[in-house]
């Protein structure tokens, strides 16, 4: 087995949790962690202090891994809020912008998952549907009931993508815990996969020098049963060394 030292740093970008006055903090799911692990890189939680610290927080990794969580606070994307947005962190949103860009003036590799991917769309200037179900007409179920590690509806993939070099199938089942998704794409990215109801299911940058795939499902809760979901983190540590 790999010593710990000689593993690639995947810093996970942090949600928040409250159970209590007296316990709240930063939270990640462990699929996250679990994933990273078994795949041969060290997983270290990011806690949305401060956007300052964004340059420095991306120095110490090798690469950065955003993850889901809360909605997007509209106001980065110039709009108002919808009535079905949900909770928002502007702080959370700031820190993680930073990190983005830290991130990519470095070259680092980034995974953006959920969440993650309608930052990373926000970032480079795009903008987000903040509620598919009364937004998208005749949308399927994005939020699904089912347990999270279960596949509950398809993707087409694009056969000219990265993602479709790492997982090789033109069409995938996938899970959904999602009701925000990408709207107008941002001009740097492209899309690579898609639902049956035109909701984006995965981007990646046009011409990045280096791993950026953007993923609305939730991969971390498949890869220990689906094969082909576990590429994805498998590719992303490789190019974290």
């Amino acid at each position: 087995m790999r010593s710990l030292a000689s593993r690639p740093v995947i810093g996970i970008t942090g949600a928040y949790v409250f159970h209590n006055k007296f316990m709240e903090g930063t939270y990640v799911h462990h699929d996250y962690q679990k994933t990273i692990y078994t795949n041969g890189g060290l997983p270290v939680i990011l806690p949305f202090v401060s956007e300052e610290l964004a340059e420095e927080t991306v120095d110490h990794c090798d690469a950065l891994l955003l993850s889901g969580g809360e909605d997007v606070d509209p106001a980065f994307y110039n709009q108002d809020p919808h009535q079905k947005l949900g909770s928002t962190i502007p702080l959370r949103d700031k820190v993680e912008l930073a990190l983005i860009k830290a991130a990519m003036e470095k070259r680092k590799p980034i995974l953006a998952i959920c969440r993650g991917v309608q930052i990373l769309n926000v970032a480079l200037g795009g903008t987000l549907l903040q509620d598919i179900p009364s937004q998208v007409s005749d949308s399927i179920q994005h939020t699904q009931t089912a347990e999270r590690g279960r596949d509950t509806h398809w993707a087409t993939i694009d056969v000219n993508s990265r993602l479709y070099e790492i997982i090789g199938v033109e069409s995938e089942r996938v899970n959904s815990l999602h009701h925000q998704a990408i709207d107008r794409l941002a001009d740097a990215l492209k899309v690579t996969a898609s639902s049956s109801d035109g909701i984006i299911e995965a981007v990646e940058h046009k011409n990045y020098a280096n791993f950026l795939l953007g993923i609305q499902w939730h991969p971390e809760s498949m890869a220990s049963s689906y094969e082909r979901m576990n590429r994805i983190f498998a590719q992303f540590i490789a190019a974290a060394k």
